[in-house]
């Protein structure tokens, strides 16, 4: 099965980016970290409920990683906005087996003692236009939101809009089972409603 780990807006400048969530969320990101790999770098949020936030651009000062990055940040342009979805799960080769053509292969990352398993697509692109979410396994490794000050927000719902928001539903339902996650049909995008103490925050 799978469980939402994290959601992900992308951004051209990391700081551009930083400036675009806060005032969305009222909420202070904290830093990040390099994947060296990849050549990005993010920021973090914690949430509720053992759910995290990410902010994520490409390293100016990374080399080039020779491949292409995830989240098809290569191809990324314009306004930051929420990109992507993450699950997790203690078995990523089964939950591989029940995804849809085109998840790629999963790679092996590393930051400081983090250490995590991850597939985001072929060549940087997720089936479904990016709707379908990438798949994470943190196996013995301790999970980011445990090192993050939460931020007193939490997920009423995550809503994910394709053209063949069927398809993907079908595809996605013997997998995952997560109220918070509504399917609607319409152009490709994601849309995060949050609850807090000072009211309701909205990333799209």
């Amino acid at each position: 099965m799978l469980h939402l780990d994290h959601l992900a807006v992308s951004c051209e400048n990391l700081n551009d980016g930083r400036d675009w969530v806060e005032e969305r969320l009222a909420r202070s990101l904290q830093p990040g970290g390099k994947h060296t790999k990849l050549g990005t770098h993010n920021m973090l949020l914690g949430l509720e409920e053992g759910v995290y936030f990410e902010l994520i651009a490409i390293d100016p000062d990374a080399p080039d990683p020779g491949q292409r990055r995830w989240f098809d940040l290569d191809d990324f342009s314009g306004a930051p906005r929420l990109t992507n979805w993450i699950c997790q799960t203690n078995d990523i080769d089964a939950a591989l087996a029940k995804a849809p053509i085109g998840m790629g292969v999963p790679m092996e990352l590393t930051r400081g003692d983090l250490r995590w398993m991850m597939v985001a697509g072929e060549d940087g692109h997720l089936p479904f236009d990016a709707a379908f979410p990438a798949v994470i396994s943190w196996g013995s490794s301790p999970h980011p939101s445990t090192r993050l000050p939460s931020s007193g927000l939490k997920l009423r719902q995550l809503t994910v809009r394709h053209p063949d928001a069927e398809t993907l539903r079908a595809n996605l339902g013997p997998i995952l089972d997560d109220p918070r996650i509504k399917f609607e049909q319409g152009s490709t995008s994601l849309e995060a409603v949050f609850d807090g103490p000072d009211g309701e925050k909205v990333i799209s």
